[in-house]
């Protein structure tokens, strides 16, 4: 069953990323808004539901499989954001790849810790 959930919620979540990147930014060579965006949403959620699970221990058996593991797992993608950041390295753009890769991994950490901590105060009222 647990192998069902992952599964079934990384289906949803890759094909949630999918659509994202047909309406999000556009570019070849340019910044991967649409990576970025569906990753830092990610991180947002995550820490989201992170605050929730800690309030309601039901969420951290098989809603976190096919939730955390499933759902955002196929909803954001780190081979596409390393991809992304080795394709701006070999086409020369180093400082928009160092931007990409440091605003990537500092804001989902920032973003991660502020949907916990929002939702930790909302349940606290």
């Amino acid at each position: 069953m647990n192998w069902l959930l992952v599964a079934m919620g990384g289906a949803i979540g890759a094909s949630l990323r999918y659509a994202a990147s047909l309406y999000l930014f556009k570019s070849a060579q340019h910044f991967p808004w649409a990576t970025w965006s569906v990753n830092l949403f990610g991180c947002f959620l995550a820490g989201v539901f992170f605050a929730l699970s800690q309030k309601y221990p039901v969420l951290q058996q098989e809603a976190r499989l096919l939730l955390m593991v499933g759902i955002l797992g196929g909803f954001t993608t780190f081979s596409s954001f390393s991809l992304e950041t080795w394709q701006l390295l070999r086409h020369g753009q180093q400082g928009m790849a160092f931007s990409y890769a440091l605003s990537s991994v500092v804001l989902g950490v920032m973003l991660l810790g502020l949907g916990f901590y929002v939702i930790q105060q909302f349940l606290k009222h």
